[in-house]
């Protein structure tokens, strides 16, 4: 498989009254074209503070985030950023006075995409995430698992090379968490998307390609012992 990301020595030190805080420990990591890497790791591990900069939004202390072997952790390769990489969070974050299409539309809008292939793209998204018959439909309309399969919609608008997910199943309930997830991992593999999600839900490891444990900022693969601990299966 083509690698999209990797990360190299990435580390992240918080500055705070009682002594600086390293959240993010010098983690090595590669995800490539149509592979779906799940982070696991207990509240306050670092699994957010890792994917802002996997995602561009954050920059390391030390260390180096490449997409496609072009450095994003600097700033010089923001104009990648909107494009190439898309992220979803626990809660879609939908413009309430915008329908589900709209909301879609935000980012090839920001990006003053040409009409025609705007309406084109926004109704491929809908369509992906099974939700082409809710396109007028605003969010206060739409059950909590659509909302998030709008994001999702939005999210992929721009078909973007890498998808960072942080807890994106922490607002459902088990059944529909499950569908979302099946929903991320069935378009990773069938676009060729590269993926990060970090989760805490047990139930959301067996869609994974990889499962990495983040601990106290430390990143580590889990072998199938400890994997088969997490998920219940032995």
């Amino acid at each position: 498989m083509t690698e999209v990301l990797r990360a190299e020595g990435l580390t992240r030190v918080f500055a705070a009254p009682g002594g600086d805080v390293t959240a993010v420990r010098e983690v090595d990591l590669t995800v490539s074209a149509g592979e779906l890497v799940v982070i696991t790791g207990r509240s306050g591990s670092g699994k957010t503070t890792l994917l802002t900069m996997l995602g561009g939004l954050d920059r390391p202390t030390r260390g180096r985030v490449l997409l496609d072997e072009h450095d994003i952790s600097t700033g010089d390769a923001s104009h990648l950023l909107g494009e190439r990489i898309a992220s979803i969070f626990q809660t879609a974050g939908l413009l309430p006075v915008l329908s589900a299409a709209e909301n879609v539309e935000v980012p090839l809008r920001i990006r003053r995409t040409a009409v025609v292939e705007r309406e084109q793209r926004v109704i491929r998204a809908l369509e992906a995430v099974g939700l082409a018959d809710h396109a007028r439909q605003r969010p206060a309309e739409l059950s909590g698992g659509q909302q998030q399969r709008v994001g999702i919609a939005r999210a992929l608008v721009m078909d973007p090379a890498v998808l960072i997910a942080d807890e994106p199943t922490a607002q459902l309930d088990s059944e529909t968490g499950a569908q979302i997830m099946d929903l991320i991992a069935g378009l990773v593999h069938e676009r060729g998307t590269a993926a990060v999600v970090a989760t805490h839900d047990a139930a959301m490891l067996t869609r994974a390609d990889r499962v990495l444990d983040l601990h106290d900022g430390v990143l580590r693969e889990l072998g199938p012992r400890a994997l088969a601990a997490k998920t219940g299966h032995r």
